[in-house]
């Protein structure tokens, strides 16, 4: 067997995206954002992930988050950026503009919106692969692409060089322990697991990481809680991932009643960060609304008791 050395390892948080008052991107949050990511320990940085409200950026305003990204992180850790788009056409140039800023690394999911069928995801990762010179990831969250990812598609196109990685949000469990199987012959492939409170069973079972949106919230915890994985240290890696567990539950904060799931995950992931002191607003784009204040002040005692305030 191949000793592997895969690329993307770690904790790689999807990085949120503060927004002014009136909507525009917060550039100096952003900016702090990613130095406290950093500072905190993350081994990469995740720009327009579904945290990051991709799907809700205009192209003007996903090229300012990136561009802001990669410069505040100076070549520190590597940026990956999605290129999370519903056809293959707009897929390259989201990600032809990545390159131009200098990313080091592109996500894409599977086509939406049109019903597709698995030969055309293939060959949307083959055409993707070829037209923009940068490794990419897949991104497996048929919650929202309605396509699910399967194990041997994945590992085909990793066998073919055309992906260097995948980050996986589908909940399948079964599939993303078929995932680290199968990668134990591709050295260089990394398998990365988008669930914030089972981080610690993913990588016993062989995941190279996590890309945990929470992650912006307490990169500590998450830092931590890899290393002790990296050390075998199972009983301690469990204890973190309680407390952290414990911590996710700021997305069932919201009111259900007016607010989406999604409203409920980022609205919560950036009004902790508010609370915390690392941007300035909780606002999220329309027609999200941002949590209120009895809302923030449940946040608040969430994070102190997981000891973060």
């Amino acid at each position: 067997m191949n000793a592997r050395t895969p690329r993307f390892t770690g904790v790689i948080p999807p990085v949120v995206t503060p927004l002014t008052a009136d909507g525009e991107i917060d550039t100096a949050s952003l900016e702090r954002l990613v130095g406290f990511l950093i500072e905190g320990g993350v081994t990469g940085l995740f720009a327009l992930g579904s945290s990051g409200e991709t799907a809700y950026l205009t192209d003007a305003r996903k090229d300012v988050v990136v561009d802001t990204i990669v410069g505040a992180a100076a070549g520190q850790v590597p940026v990956v950026v999605g290129t999370i788009e519903q056809t293959t056409n707009r897929a390259v140039e989201r990600g032809r503009a990545a390159l131009k800023s200098g990313a080091d690394a592109i996500v894409a999911t599977a086509p939406f919106y049109t019903r597709t069928h698995d030969t055309e995801i293939d060959r949307h990762f083959r055409l993707v692969a070829d037209a923009v010179d940068l490794p990419l990831l897949a991104y497996d969250v048929p919650v929202c692409v309605h396509s699910k990812l399967s194990a041997d598609l994945v590992l085909r196109l990793a066998a073919d060089g055309v992906l260097a990685g995948v980050k996986d949000s589908s909940g399948d469990d079964v599939g993303l322990r078929y995932l680290c199987l199968g990668a134990r012959e591709l050295p260089d492939f990394s398998v990365l697991t988008g669930h914030e409170v089972v981080v610690d069973a993913m990588l016993l079972g062989g995941a190279d990481g996590a890309v945990p949106g929470l992650g912006n919230v307490d990169p500590h915890g998450y830092a931590r809680l890899d290393a002790l994985a990296a050390a075998g240290d199972w009983a301690a890696a469990r204890a973190e991932q309680d407390r952290i567990a414990r911590l996710f539950e700021i997305v069932t904060v919201a009111d259900p009643g007016t607010a989406s799931a999604t409203a409920g995950g980022l609205g919560a992931f950036k009004t902790a960060l508010k609370v915390r002191g690392i941007i300035d607003t909780n606002v999220v784009s329309p027609p999200m609304r941002p949590l209120d204040a009895g809302e923030t002040a449940r946040i608040a005692e969430i994070l102190e008791r997981a000891g973060l305030r």
